[in-house]
């Protein structure tokens, strides 16, 4: 089993009602989230357009800077973008393997902007698409659906994706975190986490129905739960 480590709470903002944006994200940010997910997406690189750096620049202006904005960018040319996503107050930025020609030098361009470099792959990528550059990201996005839309169910064979990173993680010592994305929820969880996951992105989770705050303290519970449980 992956070692114990301290286990986040992500709620993508993509499931949220954008009327009340800044009021569901401080719902959940009460129920226990310590970052917010922002997709981005452009049309492009998959099928669909969210936001841009203008609601990056919303959001931080209305939470905390306590709370990292952690946008995910599912864009071609994400060079281009970066210094903007950064400007608008961006904590943290991935970019996809599989968008990124020359993925050294965009991860450094992230850095060079004081924000956190993420890595991100796809459901049908293989982990060892990553091997250089596992050194300097300071983590690592599995999707466990294919990226696009919001409220898809979770793939299951990507579980053992997680295991292979954390396995990879946990040999050459490296402190980047593991990060999940896609059909995360109360019913798998417990699984996710005990594969190796960190930092949770939920939307339909947290956001779909019911209570955010409750939402959002359940998910945390219940994974922070799986994380102590030795097996």
């Amino acid at each position: 089993m992956p070692e114990n480590h301290v286990i986040q709470i992500a709620p993508s903002i993509l499931s949220a009602d954008f009327a009340r944006l800044a009021a569901s994200v401080k719902e959940a940010i009460e129920g226990g989230a310590s970052l917010l997910h922002v997709d981005v997406m452009d049309g492009h690189f998959v099928p669909n357009i969210t936001v841009g750096p203008p609601v990056v620049a919303s959001l931080r202006k209305a939470v905390s800077t306590d709370v990292a904005l952690d946008c995910h960018l599912m864009i071609e040319n994400p060079d281009q973008y970066i210094p903007a996503f950064a400007d608008a107050g961006a904590d943290w930025i991935s970019v996809h393997q599989e968008a990124c020609t020359h993925l050294n030098r965009t991860l450094q361009l992230i850095k060079s902007h004081g924000v956190k470099a993420g890595v991100v792959i796809n459901p049908a990528t293989p982990i060892g698409t990553l091997t250089e550059v596992l050194d300097i990201v300071d983590y690592v996005l599995v999707m466990t659906v294919n990226p696009g839309f919001g409220g898809q169910k979770f793939i299951p064979s990507c579980l053992e994706k997680i295991r292979k990173l954390a396995a990879i993680k946990s040999t050459i010592r490296t402190g980047f975190k593991i990060e999940v994305d896609g059909g995360v929820s109360l019913e798998n969880v417990a699984d996710i986490v005990r594969a190796g996951a960190e930092v949770l992105v939920a939307g339909n989770a947290i956001f779909g129905a019911g209570d955010i705050k409750i939402n959002t303290e359940r998910l945390l519970k219940k994974g922070r739960e799986a994380n102590l449980v030795q097996v």
